[in-house]
């Protein structure tokens, strides 16, 4: 019996282990991810770029997956790479197998992104699905 349990515990571990080091395929894919300065009417991403001048207020972050579950939940994590802050951990469910979306980094009324080097990393659990950096000067 005291075998069996054992046998169970290094089973999930090792299962665990796979899913976190990527051995094990995650449920969505990532398949295209855009900074951009905004979204137009079809959610598809305008003014792609990875340099934005001083003065910007929001930055866009659009992705496009494939092979996901419906309601799985990702998280856009928004860094501010220049002085090593974690800006934002926005949260959000994938709501068909397949498709496109955006996330946004906005400053609150009269203010601005900082001068530096940003960054935003989308997560599946601590899964990194897709990485993009950019710089306002």
């Amino acid at each position: 019996m005291i075998a069996d349990s054992r046998k169970i515990i290094i089973c999930v571990f090792l299962f665990v282990t796979l899913v976190l080091t990527g051995c094990i395929d995650s449920p969505i894919t990532m398949t295209d991810a855009k900074i951009a300065t905004g979204i137009d009417e079809k959610l598809m991403p305008t003014e792609v770029k990875d340099i934005f001048p001083s003065g910007t207020k929001t930055i866009f972050c659009w992705f496009q997956w494939k092979d996901g579950k419906v309601d799985t939940k990702i998280t856009a994590t928004w860094y501010f790479v220049t002085d090593d802050i974690r800006i934002l951990d926005y949260k959000f469910a994938i709501p068909r197998k397949e498709g496109w979306g955006s996330v946004s980094l906005s400053m609150p009324e009269g203010k601005t992104l900082p001068v530096g080097s940003y960054k935003v990393d989308l997560l599946l659990n601590t899964h990194k699905l897709k990485s993009l950096t950019f710089k306002v000067v």
